[in-house]
């Protein structure tokens, strides 16, 4: 009888603590609804009862003082107190100092002296400001081509850089979206902006300005533009704010492109430890494994690379400071971002910058945080998205209906799969696998992300085309 009743308890303690887990599990994976969320919060200076809005578009043209060039010149000038690398080292603890004199000596005594020319390239769009909740938000504005218009369906794109990004990533790929192209039925009229607190937009003047927040700047910059629905295109941050407003604001997007398919929700980080042990079961070839698994080394790889994310999160105005005075520092710091995007084979490598971007265009992207002393209000945006108001939010939780597009870039971040994707795009029109690029695909590889987004856009079937 006691053996019994022992048992009896047993069972009892067992089948509690599965019904607990199980409460525990549904609670944790189950969907959530779309939260509410104001669309109109003021983050610029002083008082939001104060606040008159200006609603003018202006144009804007970038146009340096020689003196501050200048004066960057004499500051690159001045002797490199460097540590010497150690014996066999080349990137492994940072940015190499031999290959980081070898930069500044390009910067300084080629690349400023032809600051006009670099000038005018940045200037080669047309660009413009407008103030958005308090906030001067500058972004580049370019319209199809009358050749493009004539022939094409046209549509708005909203294109979303990243951090150490800028719209200078765009460049290349502006072009192939609003010239005539043979290879789709689409033109685009593209609006890149400087998010807030990068380049030459307004930082938030308080904190509590996270990716949500950012993604209802960029929807009321759209709509202030006339935009009342339109694309999105995004990696890096860029994806994320791209997801939080195709979330919090369907109504407004006709589709959303990702080239950095990420989700951190219980379920989807369940679901990937699942797929290291089962990965045939769920990834559409074997070879496209090393995108995604095994989950446990792209974990000790983000956590051995991830040490940048760690300091933005908490101490965003420490290493700004640091940063912000020095422009050698601050070549190091982003420079070494670019060196990592690469991809393996060439992390070590000390033309790598040079081949897979060139120096022109990254030292442009450089001088954007430079110019505008953006670095500590870009890392800012770390720290606002560890947050608990973020995180409270859920968003990777919120299944979103809008047609939904996803490249993977094969050395890029890992994504997520398809399964995975769907729980939150349940409309998963597009997806597609690189074996090659990282993660500035922009920058990189241009006509690759252009053609993939396009194949995505004819996917969803907006003048009657039907699935390939």
């Amino acid at each position: 009888m006691k053996c019994l009743i022992v048992f009896g308890v047993i069972v009892a303690v067992f089948g509690a603590f599965v019904g607990y887990g199980y409460l525990v599990f549904s609670e944790l994976t189950r969907p959530l609804p779309k939260p509410e969320f104001s669309d109109s919060t003021y983050w610029g200076p002083g008082e939001a009862k104060s606040y008159v809005p200006d609603k003018k578009i202006y144009e804007f043209r970038l146009d340096v003082p020689q003196a501050e060039i200048e004066d960057l010149r004499q500051q690159l000038n001045r002797t490199l107190r460097l540590a010497e690398p150690l014996d066999g080292i080349s990137f492994e603890y940072g940015f190499n100092s031999y290959a980081l004199d070898q930069f500044v000596e390009y910067w300084r005594d080629k690349y400023l002296t032809k600051w006009d020319e670099r000038q005018e390239l940045f200037n080669k769009f047309k660009q413009y400001t407008t103030e958005i909740q308090g906030l001067n938000i500058h972004f580049i504005r370019e319209k199809a081509s009358a050749e493009a218009a004539a022939k094409k369906h046209v549509y708005p794109l909203l294109l979303l850089h990243g951090w150490p990004g800028s719209v200078r990533e765009f460049y290349d790929i502006i072009p192939m979206l609003t010239n005539d192209q043979n290879v789709t039925d689409y033109a685009f009229e593209v609006v890149a902006p400087s998010l807030v607190g990068y380049g030459w937009s307004d930082a938030a003047t308080r904190p509590g300005f996270n990716a949500a927040e950012m993604a209802t700047v960029m929807r009321n910059l759209m709509l202030r533009l006339g935009h009342k629905k339109f694309f999105i295109q995004g990696g890096d941050w860029g994806s994320i704010i791209g997801s939080n407003l195709a979330t919090l604001y369907p109504e407004n997007v006709i589709g959303y492109h990702s080239n950095m398919c990420v989700l951190n929700s219980p379920l989807a980080i369940l679901k990937g430890i699942y797929g290291t042990y089962f990965s045939e079961k769920i990834i559409p070839s074997r070879f496209f494994y090393d995108h995604h698994f095994p989950v446990w080394d792209k974990y000790a790889d983000l956590l051995r690379e991830s040490g940048y994310f760690h300091i933005q999160a908490t101490k965003p105005d420490t290493i700004g400071a640091a940063l912000a005075t020095s422009p050698v520092g601050l070549a190091a710091y982003i420079l070494e971002k670019f060196q990592y995007c690469t991809n393996p084979g060439m992390q070590q490598d000390f033309g790598a910058i040079v081949t897979v971007f060139g120096l022109e265009p990254v030292l442009d992207n450089l001088m954007v945080y430079y110019l505008t002393n953006s670095i500590t209000t870009s890392v800012r945006f770390y720290a606002e998205n560890v947050s608990k108001a973020y995180r409270d939010l859920q968003l990777d939780r919120v299944p979103t209906p809008v047609p939904m597009g996803c490249s993977r870039f094969r050395y890029d971040l890992p994504s997520v799969t398809d399964w995975q994707l769907r729980d939150k795009f349940p409309n998963l029109k597009h997806s597609m696998y690189f074996q090659q690029g990282s993660h500035f695909a922009a920058m990189e590889m241009p006509a690759m992300l252009y053609q993939d987004f396009t194949a995505f856009v004819g996917k969803i079937g907006l003048h009657g085309e039907k699935p390939k």
